[in-house]
């Protein structure tokens, strides 16, 4: 009789834990938390676990944007992995990249040149972005990001080193101590001066796609314009401060302004984006060029980044 083919190993079931939030933990999304504590879990399965309730802070449902505390007690359940499965990889491009971009490093951060057309983490159709591709690139240090930009956007990105770096940056930024200043060429002569734009900003559904519309009753939001450069009629380029930051915020204020964000797909005008297409506009163009703030011990922190060639070269042309 020939011996039967063996038969490959059972899936693997890590068994029920209970870990308790230490104080470099606290403050952080339960979502990341997770992700560190089921390293070779895919993210869609760790969300999965938080919707139908299987992860347990003290006892309690936890929801993904529930940001731990130190001393909480979480339930992580039992996950049944794939054997023999090697988690995914980011491709090294990307991580030569992202290595590439970094024009900050100290102790407390680094800062990063985001690169449009990079998210900045995995997700929505995305199985890597710049914080995995940080953390494939660094396995030994413990990165977050400090707060995040659009997918199309470029320029100044901060990730904390830190745990304590990030909950002073967050504390920073509730409080609008952070100024973040970007760069945005507007359809149009704005004519509006000086002008902060106040209108509060609500996520809604429309046609199964998620959308950002100016309305009240939405979140409180702020964006300060002021004129950098006029091209005739056609457009104006702007510096652009933001004072809270809601998703999508410039792009939604400036449209509501009359003044939509140049290239920009889902809030601009199909018009003007077009005969910026035609001067070599091939994306959004909206930039974080400085970040500043002061740390809590008294230190000031100042960082900014150009325009890109392709931008610059759009402005040549106009």
């Amino acid at each position: 009789m020939s011996a039967s083919a063996p038969s490959p190993p059972p899936a693997a079931r890590e068994p029920v834990r209970h870990v308790e939030v230490v104080d470099d933990d606290a403050g952080q999304r339960i979502d990341n938390f997770l992700l560190r504590h089921l390293k070779n879990v895919p993210r869609s399965r760790v969300y999965r676990l938080l919707r139908k309730g299987e992860v347990r802070v003290n006892g309690k449902r936890a929801k993904p944007e529930y940001r731990v505390a130190a001393g909480d007690r979480v339930r992580i359940p039992p996950v049944r992995l794939e054997a023999e499965r090697k988690p995914p990889r980011a491709p090294d491009s990307l991580i030569r990249t992202i290595r590439a971009a970094i024009v900050h490093e100290d102790a407390q951060l680094l800062v990063i040149n985001k690169p449009a057309g990079i998210a900045v983490h995995g997700g929505s159709g995305e199985d890597f972005g710049v914080i995995e591709a940080l953390r494939l690139d660094r396995p030994d240090e413990t990165l977050e990001l400090a707060h995040r930009l659009d997918r199309e956007t470029s320029g100044c990105l901060l990730v904390a080193r830190k745990r304590s770096s990030l909950r002073e940056l967050h504390r920073l930024m509730r409080e609008g101590l952070v100024e973040k200043h970007y760069l945005a060429l507007l359809a149009g002569s704005w004519q509006l001066g000086r002008k902060r734009i106040d209108v509060p900003l609500a996520i809604r559904l429309q046609g199964g796609e998620r959308v950002v519309k100016a309305e009240a009753g939405g979140k409180e939001s702020a964006t300060r314009f002021e004129p950098v450069q006029f091209f005739g009629k056609r457009a104006t380029l702007m510096d652009v401060a933001i004072e809270t930051g809601r998703t999508h915020q410039i792009r939604v204020h400036a449209a509501h302004a009359g003044h939509p964000v140049a290239g920009d797909p889902k809030y601009g005008d199909k018009e003007f984006n077009a005969a910026m297409r035609k001067r070599g506009l091939e994306r959004m163009f909206l930039h974080a060029q400085t970040v500043s703030f002061e740390w809590g011990d008294g230190r000031d922190f100042a960082v900014s980044v150009p325009l890109d060639d392709a931008l610059k070269g759009v402005l040549d042309r106009l």
